[in-house]
Parts: structure tokens; C-alpha cells; sequence
């Protein structure tokens, strides 16, 4: 427990250990939302609910950690409630924003760089938007952050055993689309002969990469070009990734960490055009998320080059 005070006279060892929270937040934030910008506005809106209470309200709040959390957490579940509308509103496909490996980072500050491990990868980010908002918080809250279900319940806004049941649920989704382990030295291989493969528009090595029953998924967000759909099949996505290759002869394909999983950066022209992410199963390319909007691209564009 530590005391909070008002911004003014705050002492450095308080300020630091409310701002110490922001890490936490925007970990929490991004996996509620699947988008660094919209976690970045979540934990700038809690620090200014936190600023604006009066110095004794502060005082009277025994974890201001728990606060912080708390607070936003429900704006994440208020965000999530109207998610489907705004996804309606959305041109072509919605793919949650990809984020670097965070040793990769440079003009972040280092307390908005998320921590990368299995639960951002794009595959269980895909899975957690098929998920109901409160799903998705009761999961994220206690099965990835560790609160136990009384704390989970007063967030949701459901009794204990309803939160339980809603991690329940969750998990069975998570554990129904989880794909048999392929070690991390073996999926960079697989991404890098994909690599090779696309450049050289090698068709049938493509199509020795993919599974049959593979999908790609373009997200373009009405702001570049993108596949308006998924496509579905191997020989079809190789097709379709060879005369991608085509039509930007001179593109570079840059091997990067994405979302904690072996991916590909594309750079066209001098800018960064596309960053891919893959989910691989028994050696053979099961999804490919492609990223295209330059929106979502920030993180990407930040980094050094």
C-alpha cells in the first residue's frame, strides 16, 4: 500500500509509483482493446480521473494501483460495448494493431512498451474479439494478470461465480484454437521461406508453405489497398501473393518480431508498407494477418531503421 497525493506537492517516490502503474495499464489496455492507440487513450483518460479528484479523495483510496486498474478496466469494457458498431463503420477486414518486440522500440517511452508474450500474439488477439466484452475482461483480468474473481466481479459488474464462468468460457474458445506447439526457431523458418519464396512469385514452394485450408486476412482500413476479404485456400493465397510481388517489384522484407511471433515488415518506396503476422502449425502457414493501414503502422514507423 502507498499513500497518493494531489499533483501539487506530490512527492517524486509518490508521483513515481502512480506513474509506475502506466506499464501495467497499457499491458492490461491492449489486450482488452487489440490497439496500442486506443490503450495509449484509456490510460491517459484514467491518469486524468486519478488528477482531477481532490488531494483527501486520494488519500482515502488504500491502493491507488487497484484504482488505476479498476478504472480502466471499465472504460475497456465500455470501449468493447460499442467495438461491433464501430467495427460495422470499418472499411474492409479489422485486424488488431501489431505491435514490435519491445527491444525494438525507440521513441516510445519505455513505460508504453507492451510486454510481449503468448497472450498478444495475433493468433489469441483474433480469438479474444470473438469473445463478448465480458468475457474478454473477466479472461484477461484472471486468467493473464492473476486478479482473483470478488476483484474481477466488481469490475464486470457480475457476482464471483458469473466472472468464473465467463473465464471458463473463454478458455475453452483459447483452448479449442490453440495450435500444436511449433518451437519459435522453426516458425522463423517457415516465415523465411515464405519470405523467399514471395519474392521470387515461387508459386508451388508457396503452396508447400501453406496449409490447404489456410486463410489471409488484408486489413487496409479503407486508407490503403487491402483484399476486401478473406482469402481462403493454399493455392489461392499463393496466387495471390505472387502477383502481389508483381506489382511492387524492388520491395523489401525485413524478418521482425510481431506480436511476439516471427513476422515480416515490408518496406516499398522508402516506407513501410505492410507488417504480416503468422500462425504456423505443424509446419505448414495456417494464417496470414496483413496490416496495411498506416494507422495502425505507427509503432512500426517509430522505430529505427
Amino acid at each position: 500500500m502507498y499513500q497518493a497525493n494531489a499533483t501539487k506537492g506530490m512527492s517524486m517516490q509518490d508521483l513515481s509509483a502512480i506513474m509506475g502503474e502506466r506499464r501495467q495499464l497499457i499491458n492490461l489496455a491492449y489486450r482488452l482493446l487489440g490497439s496500442l492507440a486506443d490503450a495509449e487513450d484509456v490510460v491517459q483518460e484514467t491518469y486524468a480521473r486519478w488528477y482531477a479528484m481532490s488531494r483527501e479523495q486520494q488519500e482515502a483510496i488504500d491502493s491507488p494501483g487497484a484504482w488505476l486498474t479498476k478504472v480502466a478496466s471499465r472504460i475497456c469494457l465500455d470501449l468493447l460495448g460499442s467495438a461491433r458498431a464501430r467495427r460495422e463503420r470499418y472499411v474492409g477486414e479489422w485486424i488488431p494493431e501489431p505491435v514490435p518486440d519491445r527491444t525494438e522500440w525507440s521513441t516510445v517511452d519505455p513505460a508504453d512498451r507492451v510486454t510481449l508474450d503468448e497472450s498478444v500474439s495475433m493468433a489469441f488477439l483474433v480469438v479474444l474479439e470473438s469473445m463478448t466484452p465480458a468475457e474478454r475482461v473477466a479472461f484477461i483480468l484472471h486468467d493473464v494478470f492473476r486478479y482473483p474473481f470478488p476483484e474481477v466481479a466488481e469490475i464486470v459488474g457480475r457476482t464471483p461465480a458469473a466472472c468464473r464462468q465467463l473465464a471458463t468460457s473463454a478458455r475453452r474458445r483459447i483452448d479449442a484454437s490453440r495450435a500444436p506447439a511449433t518451437s519459435p526457431a522453426q516458425r522463423a523458418d517457415i516465415v523465411r521461406d515464405f519470405a523467399q519464396a514471395w519474392q521470387a512469385k515461387d508459386i508451388n514452394a508457396l503452396i508447400g508453405l501453406l496449409d490447404p485450408n489456410a486463410t489471409a486476412i488484408g486489413d487496409g482500413g479503407g486508407l490503403a489497398t487491402a483484399a476486401p476479404h478473406p482469402i481462403h485456400g493454399g493455392v489461392e493465397i499463393a496466387h495471390y501473393m505472387a502477383d502481389l510481388a508483381g506489382k511492387a517489384p524492388g520491395a523489401i522484407f525485413l524478418e521482425r518480431t510481431v506480436n511476439g511471433q516471427p513476422g515480416l515488415v515490408i518496406q516499398y518506396e522508402g516506407t513501410i508498407a505492410a507488417v504480416l503476422a503468422f500462425d504456423v502449425a505443424e509446419s505448414r502457414i495456417k494464417h496470414i494477418w496483413a496490416v496495411r493501414n498506416p494507422e495502425k503502422l505507427r509503432p512500426w514507423t517509430e522505430q529505427r531503421h
